[in-house]
C-alpha cells in the first residue's frame, strides 16, 4: 500500500480529540476530522487531476477554460471566463496565452464592445476535447465507481453544503 492509499485514514478521530484537548478548545473533533480529511482529499485530487490532464497536454485550468468555452457556444469574454471559472482576469490571461500558442483558442475583437476582445474555441481546441472525451469521462466515472446512484445523489448534496461553508476559511 502506498502512502496515498493510507492517507485517507489519517488523522483519526482520536488524534483530532487529542489535538483539540492539547489546545484546550471546545470544538467538535468529528467536524474537524471531516474538514481535515476533506482538505487532504482535495489536495490529493488536485495532484491526480493535474496528472490526468497532463496526458492530454493540458492543465486543469486549461481544460476548464476549454470546456467552459465549449459549453457556451465556443466564445466568451475574458471577464466572463474569469467569473465563471472563479479565477482572476490575470489567471485567465495566462491560460489563454498558453492555449493560444497551441492553437486551441484565439482572441478576436468583440462584436458587442469594440474595445474588448473575446476568446474563441478553435477547431483544434474542439478536436482536443473530442479526442480526450471518451477516456476522460470513463476515468471520472471510474473515480466514483464505488458509489451507488443514491450515494452520489447524497454526496452531491453534502458537497454543495460543504462548498457553501468554504468561506469560513477566508472570512476576516
Amino acid at each position: 500500500m502506498t502512502t496515498d492509499e493510507t492517507d485517507h485514514e489519517s488523522p483519526t478521530l482520536d488524534q483530532a480529540r487529542r489535538q483539540l484537548e492539547h489546545y484546550g478548545l471546545d470544538v467538535d473533533p468529528q467536524a474537524v476530522l471531516v474538514a481535515v480529511r476533506l482538505i487532504s482529499a482535495g489536495a490529493r485530487l488536485g495532484r491526480a487531476t493535474e496528472a490526468h490532464f497532463a496526458r492530454y497536454g493540458l492543465s486543469t485550468g486549461r481544460y476548464r477554460l476549454l470546456a467552459d468555452l465549449e459549453d457556451h457556444g465556443g466564445e466568451k469574454s475574458p471577464s466572463h471566463l474569469a467569473a465563471h471559472l472563479g479565477v482572476s482576469r490575470a489567471t485567465v490571461t495566462g491560460l489563454v496565452d498558453g492555449l493560444e500558442r497551441e492553437g486551441l483558442v484565439a482572441r478576436r475583437p468583440s462584436t458587442e464592445d469594440g474595445r474588448g476582445a473575446v476568446v474563441i474555441l478553435t477547431a483544434r481546441g474542439a478536436q482536443r476535447l473530442r479526442d480526450m472525451a471518451p477516456e476522460h469521462f470513463d476515468r471520472l466515472q471510474e473515480m466514483v465507481g464505488e458509489l451507488t446512484v443514491d450515494e452520489r445523489t447524497v454526496f452531491l448534496d453534502l458537497l454543495s453544503r460543504v462548498v457553501r461553508g468554504i468561506g469560513a476559511l477566508t472570512a476576516e
